[in-house]
């Protein structure tokens, strides 16, 4: 019987995704010391997005979409796409993807494999997120600023890995632009819903979270 993988690559409905609620968690460690100062300890080195895609069920049929979805998953089982449309692209909201958006790295003349990234931030201390989820077919690239020809590159969507046909030469500046989606995973085995709670306005808890790769 063959081995059926871990994640699937099918996103979550999105239009109940863009009605949700949700964004960026990290996990800070705080001791406060005898003289009232206090030390701060970062545990995670990346942030781990939770959403609650309750906030985005309006009716019955949003919700047997969610349950049939939930159920097809196997509950937390197994991994899926889900699309956070207020960070689900290299440009700021609202601007027009450019192969310069982000940086991709520098070529070195032997290095023909890329992974995409976004820098959020600049001057004090800019984090990198790895991009593991491409949308396909929206990637551009451009080395030293002039844009590649689609057939200069291979990007897997499933992993966010650019593959060049030839290795960039020693020095030149590497940048991509993209759309993406997050993996994550329902958060939950147990979906409960009251359906007489549900139509006088009650929103059913759907937590889920990102599987950070």
């Amino acid at each position: 019987m063959p081995l059926i993988p871990a994640f699937h690559e099918v996103r979550f409905p999105t239009g109940i995704a863009f009605g949700s609620s949700g964004g960026p968690e990290r996990r800070t460690e705080i001791v406060t010391l005898g003289s009232g100062n206090e030390r701060r300890n970062a545990r995670w080195a990346d942030a781990r997005r939770r959403y609650d895609a309750g906030y985005g069920v309006r009716s019955l049929a949003d919700l047997d979409q969610v349950i049939q979805f939930f159920e097809e998953r196997r509950g937390r089982l197994f991994g899926f796409r889900w699309r956070d449309r207020m960070d689900d692209a290299s440009a700021p909201p609202g601007a027009a993807i450019a192969a310069t958006d982000q940086k991709l790295g520098t070529g070195d003349g032997e290095t023909a494999v890329f992974q995409l990234v976004k820098t959020y931030g600049a001057l004090h201390a800019p984090y990198e997120r790895t991009i593991a989820k491409p949308v396909d077919g929206s990637v551009l690239v451009a080395i030293d600023g002039a844009s590649l020809d689609p057939g200069a590159f291979a990007v897997d969507p499933t992993t966010g890995r650019v593959t060049f046909s030839a290795p960039p030469d020693e020095g030149a500046e590497l940048t991509a632009g993209f759309r993406f989606d997050v993996p994550v995973r329902f958060d939950t085995d147990h979906l409960v819903v009251n359906l007489a709670a549900f139509e006088a306005g009650e929103i059913p808890s759907i937590p889920i979270v990102e599987i950070r790769p």
